[in-house]
């Protein structure tokens, strides 16, 4: 009886408390009958994890995040990579990115990569990475050693802040691009496509949510008039969430709004927020909670009476996809005001599945402020986003078609 065809999968670091939506996908895949193990090119920083963590069978295996980490290890590793087939391809390759982007990073992807081509056991037939940028380099030189294929899901930051010339040989057959991508937005797929040497080599395919991770919707009972307005916030304290805008907003809010700010999650930001909500006088309506698992963020929407995210641009470009706290809150039947930065609006159209504003303080306050004052209409947007999310951004039907990607993938290198 023949083996079943491995994958191995590249991801940043794992597990990561922000990273939901890949732990999502890979259980998914897992239970849907595809057998791989995870290579992550970081250790876990993150003191807690999802229950959903726990669900996953499959192997870790851990690259040296820093060459100098295991130098006896890189060494076999470069020594062994030296041997295989794909190695002229595989150095010229590396060669060609290093001309263009001589950096520690780049380097450390080559040296990782070669890590990987050595260890990588019998009967993997293909490599599936997380992010078209530092994974994809480290699948792509890893793949083109050993002659497999390879493959990606891109998401956000990896899309809009990778150079064009590095996306476009990642999607060239010519190149030693990938067999294929996913990507999780209209946006972004369509930004692709235009960069690769055939459309097709790029799939939309949503995250969705998987409902059964979530407890049903709470009964919402209309508040009473001046009742206490709670307002919730899940995600990374970085330039991107727009945040120090949110705070400027918070401060315009009336004197006569009992408000009160929750925010879920880490980020390089942190105390920079903390020191100016103390600066907006506005400090002791506001409560910092770090990073929190699952059932903790869940309990949160449940208790809150609006989600807000004010996405942005950041300088460099960065910018959310459709971020998944967005469809975890309409999954709670929470009221959900954004921005319609990026893929934001495809899951959410002005005014009928929640409130799309500009990202001005002014805006926000605005903003809030009416939806305090319309408990109303808030229910109305929530429901009409819970229905969203049920007929159009459920999980299963992505997990569906990446699985026969990703089977045909291996099937056809076997």
């Amino acid at each position: 009886m023949s083996v079943p065809p491995r994958l191995a999968v590249v991801v940043k670091g794992w597990p990561r408390l922000s990273e939901t939506f890949i732990a999502q996908e890979l259980v998914a895949l897992e239970e849907a009958g595809l057998d791989f193990e995870i290579w992550s090119l970081r250790h876990p920083t993150d003191r807690k994890t999802h229950p959903l963590h726990d669900r996953l069978r499959a192997n870790i295996r851990y690259l040296p995040e820093y060459l100098r980490d295991d130098p006896r290890r890189v060494a076999r590793a470069m020594g062994g990579a030296s041997q295989m087939p794909g190695f002229d391809a595989a150095a010229a390759a590396f060669v060609a990115d290093l001309k263009r982007d001589d950096t520690a990073n780049r380097r450390r992807r080559w040296g990782q990569a070669c890590v990987m081509a050595h260890e990588i056991p019998a009967g993997v037939a293909g490599i599936y990475a997380h992010f078209l940028h530092t994974p994809s380099s480290v699948a792509r030189y890893a793949a083109i050693l050993r002659g497999l294929p390879w493959s990606f899901s891109a998401h956000a930051k990896d899309i809009w802040t990778s150079p064009e010339w590095e996306l476009r040989e990642k999607l060239s057959a010519a190149t030693y691009g990938a067999a294929f991508g996913a990507t999780c937005t209209k946006f972004g797929a369509e930004h692709l496509q235009s960069l690769a040497d055939r459309p097709d080599r790029v799939d939309l395919v949503y995250h969705g949510l998987d409902l059964g991770r979530f407890p049903p919707p709470p009964e919402r009972p209309l508040p009473t008039p001046g009742a206490p307005f709670a307002m919730l916030s899940v995600g990374r304290l970085v330039e991107k969430k727009g945040y120090d805008n949110l705070l400027d907003g918070l401060a315009l809010l009336p004197e006569t709004l009992d408000w009160h700010f929750t925010h879920i999650g880490g980020g390089v930001l942190d105390g920079t927020m903390r020191a100016r909500a103390e600066q907006l006088g506005i400090a002791g309506r506001i409560t910092w909670r770090g990073a929190c698992d699952q059932p903790e963020v869940i309990a949160a929407m449940r208790a809150a009476d609006l989600f807000v995210l004010p996405s942005r641009i950041a300088s460099d470009g960065d910018r959310d996809g459709l971020p998944n706290v967005l469809m975890e809150a309409a999954s709670q039947k929470l009221a959900i005001l954004s921005t319609p930065v990026s893929a934001i609006p495809e899951f959410i159209t002005n005014g009928i599945h929640g409130i799309l504003c500009d990202d001005a303080p002014a805006a926000l306050a605005d903003a809030m402020g009416d939806i305090a004052q319309d408990p109303a209409r808030a229910r109305t947007l929530a429901e009409a986003a819970f229905d969203r999310l049920t007929t159009a951004f459920l999980m299963q039907p992505g997990i569906t078609h990446l699985a026969k990607r990703l089977t045909a993938m291996l099937t056809a290198a076997r």
